[in-house]
C-alpha cells in the first residue's frame, strides 16, 4: 500500500494548499462526492471564517494560515477540535512534508507555492498542480526533481489536463504540435483602441469560466495563456515552436495534441474545473461525475481562430520571456502580478498591464539557471520596480 493511503478505510489522503480559493473549494466539492478521498491538511491565505468551516466539515489533522495573527484567531475558533494550526512558510513546509497523505493539491496563488512543492516532491508526494508560478518560474528545478524522486506532476489546469489526457502516455518525441486552446476572454475581437476604456468590471466578466479575480483578468489580457505556454513547455518537454495557441470561444475543446503521423487527439467537455481536478486526484482511474454533458447536436459547431498578439501583447511578451528563459519568466510573472493588482485597485488602466510587464522585462538582466533564492529575489525586485514606476 502506498504512503498516503488509509489502510482501515481504504481512502486516498490528500492535502490542499489554497483551500479557500476557487480551485481549493472545487477540490473539496470533489471530496464531498467521493468518500474514498480524505483531507489530511488544509492551508489558506487570510479567509479565517471559510477555513474554520472547512476544518469543521472535513476534519483535517492540520491547517495553516499565512499570517500568525490569522492562525491565532483560527486556533481560538477551533479550540474544541483536534487539529494542529500552523502559520507562514514554516507551516506550509510542515504540511508539504507530512507523512500520511499521498497527493498535494497546490492551489495556492503566487510564487509562495514553490518551496512547499519542492518539499512535497522531496517527501515523495504526487503533485496535483494548479499553481502556475511553480513551473513558470522554477520548471527547471521542479521537473528534474520530480523525475529523480519518481513522483507524478498531475496538471489540474483545464488545458494542461486536456493535453495530458490526449497524450495518454505517448512519449514527447511523438508530439508534432500542442494545440493550446484559449477562449479569447471577454475582449475577443476587440481592437487596442477599443480596449483603452476598459474598466475592472469589464475585465472580470469572463464568458465561460468562473474563476478568481486575478486569473480572470489574466484571461482577459491573454497573459494567462502565455503562462500556460510556459507550463506546457516544462510539463510535456516540448520546444516553444511546437506550442500553438488556438482561440476557441466555445471552451469545449480544452486542448489537443497533433502527433507526428498527423493525427489530432483532443479532450472535449463542458467548462467545469472539477473534471481536471477529479482526474488528477484519481489518475489513472476515471470516476463518475455529475453535471451537464457536452451535447454536440446542441452545440452545432465549434470554431477556431488565430490569436491577435498585437492587440493582446501579454501573449507575445510571454513567448519572449519563455524564449529568453532563465529568470525572465519570473520577471514576466511578477510584473504581471503587480500590474494586475494595481489594475484591480483602479490605480492603472487596462492597457498599462502589458506596458509595465514590457518595461520590467527590458530592464532585467537574465540569470541563466536561477536557484530558488534568485527566483524569489527577481520577484521582489520586479515588484519594487513596478511600484516605483506607478
Amino acid at each position: 500500500m502506498r504512503n498516503g493511503e488509509n489502510k482501515e478505510a481504504g481512502r486516498k489522503e490528500i492535502a490542499i494548499l489554497g483551500s479557500t480559493g476557487s480551485i481549493g473549494t472545487q477540490t473539496l466539492e470533489v471530496v464531498r462526492n467521493h468518500p474514498e478521498l480524505r483531507v489530511t491538511a488544509l492551508a489558506a491565505g487570510s479567509n479565517v471564517e471559510r477555513l474554520e468551516a472547512q476544518i469543521r466539515e472535513f476534519k483535517p489533522c492540520a491547517a495553516c494560515m499565512w499570517s500568525e495573527s490569522a492562525a491565532a484567531d483560527l486556533r481560538t475558533r477551533v479550540s474544541d477540535l483536534d487539529v494542529k494550526i500552523l502559520s507562514g512558510m514554516d507551516g506550509l513546509m510542515e504540511i508539504a512534508s507530512m507523512p500520511r497523505y499521498r497527493i498535494l493539491v497546490t492551489a495556492i496563488v503566487g510564487m509562495i507555492g514553490i518551496r512547499p512543492t519542492i518539499a512535497a516532491i522531496e517527501a515523495g508526494k504526487d503533485i496535483a498542480l494548479a499553481n502556475k508560478e511553480t513551473l513558470v518560474t522554477a520548471g527547471h528545478i521542479i521537473m528534474p526533481l520530480a523525475r529523480k524522486r519518481g513522483v507524478s506532476i498531475l496538471p489540474v489546469d483545464s488545458e494542461h489536463s486536456a493535453i495530458f489526457q490526449s497524450l495518454n502516455g505517448e512519449p514527447a518525441d511523438r508530439i508534432e504540435k500542442i494545440l493550446l486552446t484559449a477562449s479569447g476572454g471577454p475582449f475577443r475581437g476587440k481592437t487596442k483602441e477599443q480596449l483603452a476604456a476598459v474598466k475592472v468590471e469589464d475585465a472580470l466578466m469572463h464568458p465561460n469560466w468562473s474563476m478568481g479575480r486575478k486569473i480572470t483578468v489574466d484571461s482577459a489580457t491573454m497573459v494567462n495563456k502565455g503562462l500556460e505556454v510556459m507550463e506546457a513547455k516544462w510539463l510535456f518537454g516540448v520546444d516553444l515552436d511546437r506550442i500553438q495557441v488556438v482561440v476557441h470561444p466555445q471552451s469545449i475543446v480544452h486542448s489537443a495534441v497533433q502527433f507526428v503521423d498527423g493525427a489530432i487527439i483532443a479532450q472535449l467537455g463542458m467548462p467545469d474545473m472539477k473534471l481536471p481536478i477529479q482526474y488528477a486526484l484519481f489518475y489513472p482511474d476515471r470516476k463518475p461525475m455529475a453535471g451537464k454533458r457536452a451535447d454536440l447536436f446542441e452545440l452545432g459547431q465549434l470554431t477556431f481562430e488565430r490569436p491577435d498578439p498585437d492587440t493582446f501583447q501579454g501573449l507575445k511578451l510571454a513567448y519572449r520571456a519563455a524564449a529568453e528563459g532563465g529568470s525572465m519568466p519570473t520577471v514576466f510573472n511578477a510584473a504581471n502580478e503587480k500590474a494586475v493588482a494595481l489594475f484591480l485597485d483602479r490605480k492603472i488602466g487596462y492597457l498599462q498591464i502589458p506596458e509595465l510587464i514590457e518595461k520590467a522585462m527590458d530592464r532585467h538582466k537574465v540569470i541563466a539557471d536561477p536557484a530558488v533564492e534568485q527566483i524569489l529575489e527577481a520577484e521582489r525586485q520586479t515588484h519594487e520596480y513596478i511600484s516605483e514606476l506607478v
